[in-house]
């Protein structure tokens, strides 16, 4: 299936960077936003990300200009009719998301495929909102989504096998590296990752060290490029508090049930780089 144009639903971190992937690959990209604020905040990011690369010269000034051009926004479902493919990156909310996708059931041309961001959740009961299961999977792209390599292709038991293979080839053809897994919660990376930042905030709440101790020991101690509170802070508290309760309702395992501190810190709004506050202080 040639995707000729491809539309985003969410206007954040995750649906910005979906869309500059999209359009970078050459293809026409519908962002639908909220509200027109959120809409010209994210047509600004995206011409802030494009500038920085070409001040790194990992663009021509005339490359960015093309890519920008090929991205549009809107705030009404109705603009994505004529869509081969949906890409919704909403709230990490059931009840949101499963709501929506029956709105762009009804919208959107019946041989369009419908395809989620979400990190942890169920795709096959977002599938089984809409009259055409078998066009739903998930992609999950990674944030920053223009520099991380891997998209998780999730394959409900109701996806065809015409579904998976025209997204993955999709995918791949905007640049990214595709990994196929089962419909489960967490796929691989956040059912991997999760427990560990989980286990690094209990290791703050028992003082065995410092927040920067244990950043500073993960990096320097596994080489990884971030630390566990530097990345929980760059993915979000709130967010990072639904993968962990949706991993704990699947598995029932105590040790993903969130820490007492994550949760006091979400009511707190203290949500990380995007509130500007979380662990850390971005507000400086």
């Amino acid at each position: 299936m040639n995707f000729k144009k491809v539309g985003v639903l969410g206007s954040g971190i995750m649906g910005s960077g979906i869309a500059e992937v999209v359009a970078a690959a050459g293809v026409q990209v519908i962002v639908r936003s909220r509200s027109q604020a959120s809409a010209d905040a994210l047509l600004d990011a995206l011409t802030a990300s494009l500038s920085r690369q070409v001040e790194r010269a990992k663009r021509s000034a005339d490359d960015a200009a093309t890519i920008r051009e090929r991205v549009s926004v809107t705030t009404h479902l109705s603009d994505l009719a004529d869509c081969d493919l949906v890409i919704e990156s909403v709230v990490e909310d059931q009840s949101v998301k499963l709501a929506l996708f029956g709105e762009l059931d009804r919208v959107v041309a019946p041989g369009a495929i419908l395809a989620t961001n979400t990190s942890t959740l169920s795709v096959l009961e977002l599938a089984m909102a809409t009259s055409r299961p078998e066009q739903v999977c998930g992609v999950h792209f990674f944030n920053p989504a223009p520099v991380m390599s891997v998209v998780e292709v999730v394959r409900p038991l109701c996806a065809s096998d015409q579904t998976i293979a025209s997204v993955s080839e999709f995918i791949t053809r905007c640049g990214k590296e595709v990994v196929e897994v089962k419909d489960q919660a967490g796929f691989i990376v956040n059912a991997l990752l999760f427990p560990y930042l989980n286990n690094a905030v209990r290791l703050l709440e028992q003082e065995v060290a410092s927040l920067e101790g244990i950043d500073l020991a993960m990096k320097g101690g596994c080489g990884f490029p971030m630390g566990p509170f530097e990345l929980l802070d760059l993915v979000g508290l709130d967010t990072s508090v639904a993968i962990l309760d949706a991993l704990h309702a699947e598995f029932a395992e105590p040790n993903l049930a969130p820490r007492p501190l994550l949760r006091h810190m979400v009511s707190a709004g203290n949500l990380g780089r995007k509130s500007g506050l979380g662990f850390y202080n971005y507000r400086r």
